[in-house]
């Protein structure tokens, strides 16, 4: 039997869903991205005409140039790194089952292969039982319910719905918080440092006030890694990067808490980011060079990035036994 026929056999499908990124480092590009992103009422609640026309007169046009300045720094000759890293981590968790019995893809909320583009493929293979997993550790409604409503909406038009689950979280998953530990303990064994800072994708803190989670499990991850690593409160700090706008965003802002530290004594620090399953432009350029070179401009010694967890075997030996636990 081919691997082909196989995969078509399968019963069922795991869907590995990320946001997406640009397909080229051109200005293009980036604008196509920036507009399917932006544009998703998920993303950003303002009313739809007001924001439409912020949009399309003041972001779009200026924006995508100086992002593009961004990814340029870390594209890979493989890629976008969120792009290609994802479709790995993919093959790496689909090696962990039958293939004739589960398969494994991913796709993007905002670039291809689109989320609606392999719903439709396991329409055609006729599988019908089929779980989401949004590679977002900390649910948010920006995110992972952008991604259901995806999902929702390519059900909507179609006569018959298949059984599906959708995985909203796994911030305080056993598994997930030991591989962090283990990332941050292995990064760390052969220096000291001051802090380790946990910085995650930050958001509007109305959103928090509306019922969003995202605030609260950030605090669940961190505490629990905190823990599982033997850390004083003393020996940690949350932070959120990523600001955008002039609303008030969740708190402490990390570029302000990077100025601060070293003039409080913090000069050696470690920066990890628990809510990016694979790292990306926020980790790879704002977190790892810009914010580093913050840091060191306001008097800091030294600044390690550690990675996110990646394709690695133990990523995506955590991301199994969390689709096991939810197939049955």
């Amino acid at each position: 039997m081919t691997q082909e026929n196989a995969v078509a056999k399968a019963k069922k499908a795991v869907l590995l869903v990320n946001l997406g990124s640009p397909e080229a480092p051109t200005v293009s590009a980036v604008r196509r991205f920036l507009r399917a992103f932006l544009g998703d009422p998920r993303v950003v609640n303002i009313p739809r005409p007001i924001w439409w026309l912020i949009l399309n007169f003041f972001i779009l046009p200026f924006r995508p140039r100086k992002a593009l300045h961004a990814y340029q720094k870390i594209w890979d000759p493989k890629g976008s790194p969120l792009s290609f890293l994802t479709k790995q981590l993919t093959g790496e968790v689909a090696k962990l089952f039958d293939s004739q019995e589960v398969r494994v893809e991913y796709a993007m909320s905002y670039s291809t292969p689109l989320i609606e583009t392999r719903l439709k493929e396991f329409q055609q293979d006729n599988i019908n039982d089929i779980l989401i997993l949004p590679l977002y550790p900390q649910f948010s409604s920006t995110t992972s319910a952008s991604v259901h409503d995806c999902v929702v909406s390519e059900f909507k038009r179609r006569k018959y719905i298949p059984n599906f689950r959708f995985i909203s979280d796994y911030a305080c998953h056993e598994d997930y918080i030991a591989a962090l530990a283990e990332s941050i303990s292995a990064a760390r064994q052969n220096y000291t440092t001051d802090l380790l800072l946990f910085s995650f994708h930050g958001l509007p803190k109305q959103l928090t006030t509306w019922g969003d989670p995202y605030e609260y499990q950030c605090h669940a991850t961190a505490e629990l890694v905190a823990a599982k690593l033997g850390l004083e409160k003393s020996q940690w700090k949350l932070v959120f990067q990523s600001r955008f706008g002039k609303a008030e965003w969740l708190k402490p802002y990390c570029v302000d808490t990077l100025m601060e530290l070293p003039k409080q004594g913090v000069k050696h620090i470690d920066v990890v980011c628990p809510g990016f399953a694979v790292d990306c432009l926020e980790t790879l350029e704002e977190i790892a060079i810009a914010n580093q070179e913050v840091f060191l401009e306001a008097g800091g010694e030294s600044y390690h990035y550690i990675p996110a967890l990646n394709d690695s075997p133990r990523h995506a030996q955590v991301l199994a036994n969390l689709i096991k636990s939810w197939l049955g």
